[in-house]
């Protein structure tokens, strides 16, 4: 399937084991793949929610044989990183596989701009393929922030990334300058809003990003193709609905952790037995699991009801 970042594109938790080494469970992940399939999902990036900062090279080795058994249904972007070391240490399993690109995830590390296109660079030419950039915050591409946005736009105009994951969190997401400034410099089809539904119509109607990425949608798939079909027709009251009915489990994912509530929200709604989490993550307590389980399992139920929209 050719890159093409239009549409919906799901960030999924990874099920695991209940052993003593927390094993990847490929059945209860492929139960979770088939059902955002049945809702119309054409393309997946294993990211943040499954958890790929803290994963083995052992289990990310597995992970890149199971994700290219998906293709050709799907366009898949499996993650590196955030390190340069790291990357680096993956590119030659990624070079097995023929991904249309890689996602590098952002970067907490001491780090500059210069630095960071250098990496990029070399990471690129490494994994032979080409990335999608990862802005989480103003700082992940350096301190220099104008620098960081005229190294990414240099990263984009040469080819070594195919486009930019942009999840920079707003109060009010309709007043960004450093979302405009990054405009200023890239062609704005080449860049996802990567926050989930909460700002999508947002940016999708006002700043004409290409598509969003989503976390709930991985339970309500269907819902999610629905609000970006309405954006793509201009039924901004109906996106706002569908929008509405995302929002208690994303209060939840604000308060707790967004990653951490979506792998026990999958399995309270029985779309998928998650299993245990990773350290450096702990469990929800008893408490917050009674409180989440309704609140997915409604967002599951109103999935069920939705109609499917092919959005690819």
């Amino acid at each position: 399937m050719p890159l093409d970042f239009r549409g919906v594109l799901p960030v999924p938790p990874l099920a695991r084991k209940n052993d003593s080494q927390r094993s990847i469970d490929f059945a209860q992940n492929e139960k979770l793949v088939r059902h955002m399939a049945d809702g119309g999902i054409t393309r997946l990036i294993y990211g943040g929610n499954a958890l790929l900062y803290h994963i083995t090279l052992a289990d990310y080795a597995s992970l890149l044989d199971w994700l290219a058994g998906l293709t050709p249904q799907f366009l898949v972007i499996p993650s590196a990183g955030p390190s340069y070391g790291r990357a680096m240490d993956q590119a030659p399993l990624l070079r097995t596989h023929r991904f249309p690109c890689v996602m590098i995830l952002p970067c907490g590390d001491p780090r500059d701009a210069r630095g960071l296109e250098q990496g990029m660079r070399e990471i690129a030419d490494a994994m032979e393929a080409p990335l999608l950039a990862y802005i989480k915050d103003e700082g992940n591409l350096g301190s220099d922030k104008e620098a960081g946005l005229d190294a990414v736009a240099r990263l984009i105009d040469s080819g070594v990334c195919a486009g930019i994951k942009y999840a920079v969190v707003r109060q009010d997401p309709s007043q960004d300058p450093y979302l405009d400034s990054l405009l200023s410099r890239v062609d704005r089809g080449k860049v996802i809003s990567g926050i989930g539904e909460r700002p999508a119509i947002v940016h999708l109607r006002d700043f004409k990003l290409t598509g969003f990425t989503t976390g709930s949608g991985c339970l309500a798939p269907r819902l999610s193709n629905n609000l970006f079909d309405a954006c793509r027709r201009g039924a901004y009251e109906d996106a706002e609905q569908l929008r509405a009915r995302f929002l208690p489990l994303e209060d939840l994912r604000d308060g707790w952790g967004p990653s951490k509530v979506l792998h026990f929200a999958t399995a309270a709604a029985g779309v998928s037995d998650t299993g245990p989490i990773l350290p450096y993550f702990s469990p929800l307590s008893a408490a917050q699991m009674e409180q989440l389980a309704p609140v997915a399992k409604t967002l599951v139920e109103r999935n069920a009801s939705a109609s499917v929209v092919a959005t690819a």
